[in-house]
C-alpha cells in the first residue's frame, strides 16, 4: 500500500488538478469493485428459494412496480439488496482508499445514508421500468435485469464522485496535524 500512498502524494504536489483526476481513477476501480458486488448479488440472489418464489408475485408500491413477468417482489428485493450492499462497499472503500479521509463517519454516514437513499429510490423505480421496457422489447430477462443495473450503476457512479469528494474532504494528515496542536 505504500506505494498508493507515494503515487498519492505524487498527484497531491502536482496540484488540485491532477489530485481530482487521481481520485477519479481510484474511484473508477472502487465503482468497478461494487458494480462486481451488485451484478454478483443480483445474479445470485435470485437462486434463493424464498426469493426465487417471490418472482411470481407483482409487486406494487407507491410508485414501484415489478410485473411477475419481469421478475415481480423478488426482482425488487434482489435488486435493492444488490443495490445497498455496492453502496456499503462504495462508502467505506472511498472513504478509505480514494479520498483517504478521517472524515467523521458520525457526520459523513448520515449524509451518505440520505443521498443513498435517494438514489436507491430513484434507481428502484428506474430499473424495473427500464427492465420491463426491455423485456416487453423481447429482451431476455436475465440481459435486461443486467442493462437496467447497468444504467442505474453509470448514473449513481456520476452523481456519488462529486458527494463523495465533498463528504470527504478531510484528510488523515490533516487530522493528525489537528491533534499534534492541541497537544
Amino acid at each position: 500500500m505504500s506505494k498508493l500512498k507515494d503515487i498519492d502524494a505524487g498527484a497531491e504536489a502536482k496540484g488540485s488538478g491532477v489530485k481530482t483526476l487521481w481520485q477519479f481513477v481510484k474511484f473508477i476501480v472502487v465503482s468497478l469493485l461494487a458494480c462486481i458486488v451488485q451484478f454478483t448479488l443480483l445474479n445470485v440472489l435470485k437462486f434463493i428459494p424464498f426469493i426465487h418464489e417471490l418472482y411470481s408475485q407483482d409487486f406494487h408500491w407507491w410508485i414501484f412496480t415489478c410485473e411477475a413477468a419481469a421478475g415481480g417482489l423478488g426482482y425488487f428485493i434482489v435488486n435493492n439488496t444488490a443495490n445497498i450492499a455496492a453502496q456499503i462497499v462504495s462508502f467505506f472503500v472511498n472513504r478509505e482508499k480514494t479520498f483517504n479521509s478521517s472524515a467523521n463517519i458520525a457526520v459523513t454516514l448520515p449524509i451518505y445514508i440520505v443521498f443513498t437513499i435517494a438514489l436507491i429510490v430513484f434507481s428502484a423505480w428506474l430499473n424495473p421500468t427500464l427492465k420491463d421496457f426491455l423485456v416487453n422489447k423481447n429482451m431476455s430477462d436475465v440481459l435486461a435485469a443486467n442493462i437496467a443495473t447497468a444504467v442505474c450503476s453509470a448514473l449513481q457512479f456520476f452523481l456519488y464522485f462529486p458527494v463523495d469528494k465533498l463528504l470527504f474532504r478531510k484528510k488523515k494528515e490533516e487530522k493528525k496535524e489537528s491533534e499534534a496542536k492541541a497537544e
